[in-house]
């Protein structure tokens, strides 16, 4: 299964992880949540909500305060991220009528926090 760059979305005070790639049905230079193909099996979290998407909802809850926003995520072992970077993106979400239309489209991004996508933020920083 192809993979595609995995994010933290914020909507409605709840967080979720997703996994997103690019996807012409969301229109030209869209990204899209992944879908898990059917007799797919990927290892998936134990939160898993149980959708056909590559999409975890784990329940955490963000912190939104003085233009900052906190998401503390559990892990056994902080290591595997700690190389890793991040960026705050706010965008419009549209969701189909159908799982696999596909269900979840990336569309009208708004502001990119670092004005470039390059991914500077560090965790635990």
């Amino acid at each position: 299964m192809a993979m595609g760059a995995v994010t933290t979305m914020v909507t409605s005070g709840t967080a979720h992880w997703v996994v997103l790639q690019p996807n012409p049905a969301c229109g030209k230079g869209a990204l899209a949540v992944v879908d898990i193909p059917q007799g797919a099996k990927p290892r998936l979290p134990r939160t898993w909500p149980g959708l056909p998407l590559l999409l975890d909802s784990p329940g955490w809850s963000p912190t939104l305060e003085a233009g900052t926003v906190e998401v503390k995520v559990p892990f056994d072992d902080i290591g595997v991220v700690t190389a890793g970077g991040f960026d705050g993106v706010t965008a419009g979400l549209r969701v189909n009528a159908s799982v696999h239309a596909p269900l979840l489209c990336v569309v009208d991004v708004f502001k990119v926090a670092s004005g470039d996508l390059s991914l500077p933020g560090k965790p635990n920083r």
